[in-house]
């Protein structure tokens, strides 16, 4: 009952006039910067972080909190519309987005995306105020064995069902992990891939890699084949979903919440392992499974509305533990400090007002991201009536802004340009894109918390299933990865009967 009186305190600073305000321009300029390729919620976030210098707080992390719900939302309309991701918790949307919009059902796609957005953030938010401490809690006692565990999860699913072989997803994974070698050595300092070059020694920036094998990559292979198959504007079809497609997804909306929000409470969490494991529920658990890869609205649904909800598991294990687990997270921590702020388990009792405004402004937030984009839907659809050479010209104008923006380097543009024609190369021989973005995000942390269970353990392997949880896990591995063996021998006997 606490809880629900201090969110009710919340709503009074939320909805005041002026701060529904900067809730809406959050909206909104999340929405618009979103939609750029390159520059996600983070980006956003850390752009406008020196616009709010001269706002108190309550009024400037409900801002921040619509900017970070708007640019979720903007990454998947131009994942969708343009096969862009915008950012990384993107990627998943553009599987089955991309082919409705060229199938003339680009506005159900972003109808099906929005309403995911608002169901994922609404349950996720719901679960923040009545579940934070004991998130926090598990969070807490999570190791370095049990992140290792999930990690290779996330490998295993992303390579068992994307692509058209198990063999081309493994070598699109062990591409993304090459690109995530790259750098320092987090632990001994050696470089790594470098050749030399003192630009390298940071690694390359998941935004270049996913703009890069995206943007750039579909770019070059809509100009490789211009000639062939002339441009010609895709048909936007009806804006709004029919009885049929919410017949389809409902279930799919309310599924996404339970993968995407204890994901997002996890450190080394954040919004791509949640919406991919959600796809992966989705085909396993749909009746159309011919329709995936071919444009299947339960694969925009489900990955979307479990982003939403891992927004707001994020925000569970900074708030309360002040442990950022995205780069959101981290921008929103260094905007708490610039405020003299600590957040941890004494700040729900030190800030009272700000922590539970910033809560009820989410709920107020995802109503307008709604209410605004909603009925846009169909209006972004009809980016794609835009002819291509112009088009894809624009995407790669701001694909090289975007690039360029994350750390003022020529050198960036350089690596856009190569990762770009990796990106070409790979749609040529057939290999799914998503695997290499998920290497290089997951990689680096993967290697981290694998050498931190083994020096934990002496050395010792079994450091790597010395919890309940990572066998449980493994368990879960050893299946997926048996399936299809098992699937044969259990199908064809009942065949010969």
């Amino acid at each position: 009952m606490d809880a629900l009186n201090s969110l009710m305190d919340g709503f009074g600073t939320a909805l005041t006039p002026v701060n529904l305000l900067w809730a809406a321009l959050g909206v909104l300029l999340g929405t618009a910067i979103g939609v750029l390729p390159g520059i996600g919620p983070a980006m956003a976030v850390a752009l406008l972080l020196p616009v709010t210098y001269g706002l108190n707080p309550v009024a400037a992390f409900i801002m921040f909190a619509g900017i970070y719900y708007g640019a979720m939302f903007g990454g998947s309309t131009t994942s969708i519309l343009l096969n862009t991701p915008g950012e990384s918790a993107a990627v998943v949307a553009a599987m089955e987005g991309n082919p409705m919009a060229k199938a003339g059902r680009g506005a159900q796609a972003l109808a099906a995306a929005a309403i995911g957005h608002f169901a994922g953030g609404l349950i996720g938010t719901i679960l923040l105020v009545a579940l934070a401490p004991t998130v926090a809690d598990l969070a807490v006692d999570i190791g370095a064995p049990d992140y290792f565990a999930i990690m290779v999860l996330a490998f295993i699913a992303v390579t068992s069902v994307l692509g058209s072989s198990r063999i081309r997803g493994l070598a699109s994974l062990l591409i993304g992990l090459t690109i995530g070698l790259v750098g320092l050595d987090q632990m001994t300092g050696q470089q790594r891939l470098t050749f030399g070059s003192l630009q390298l020694a940071d690694g390359v920036d998941v935004v270049i890699v996913a703009v890069g094998l995206f943007a750039i990559g579909e770019a070059l292979w809509v100009a490789a084949h211009l000639r062939r198959t002339p441009g010609e504007p895709i048909p936007v079809g009806r804006p709004w979903l029919g009885r049929a497609d919410v017949r389809r997804t409902w279930k799919s909306w309310l599924r996404g919440p339970l993968i995407g929000f204890p994901f997002g409470a996890i450190p080394a969490g954040g919004a791509e392992i949640p919406t991919f494991l959600s796809y992966v529920t989705e085909k396993r658990l749909s009746k159309h499974k011919d329709e995936f890869g071919k444009g299947a609205i339960e694969g925009v649904a489900g990955p979307e509305s479990a982003a939403s909800a891992s927004a707001a598991g994020t925000l569970v294990a900074m708030l309360t533990l002040g442990l950022p687990t995205t780069a959101v997270a981290a921008v929103m921590l260094a905007a708490f400090q610039q405020y003299g702020i600590q957040p941890g388990p004494l700040l729900f009792e030190r800030e009272p007002e700000l922590v539970w405004g910033l809560i009820a402004s989410l709920f107020v937030g995802m109503v307008l991201l709604l209410a605004l984009n909603l009925p846009l839907a169909p209006v972004w659809a009809k980016l794609l009536r835009i002819p291509r050479p112009y088009l894809y010209a624009g995407i790669l104008f701001f694909a090289a802004v975007g690039a360029y923006a994350v750390g003022g380097e020529v050198v960036d543009l350089v690596i856009l340009l190569v990762i770009g024609l990796i990106g070409f190369g790979m749609r040529r021989y057939g290999l799914p894109v998503l695997p290499a973005v998920i290497g290089v995000i997951l990689g680096p942390n993967a290697e981290q918390q694998l050498r931190r269970a083994l020096q934990i353990s002496d050395g010792s392997v079994k450091g790597l299933v010395n919890t309940p949880f990572a066998v449980t896990v493994y368990v879960v591995i050893v299946l997926l990865l048996a399936w299809p063996l098992l699937k044969r021998l259990v199908v064809r006997p009942r065949a010969d009967a």
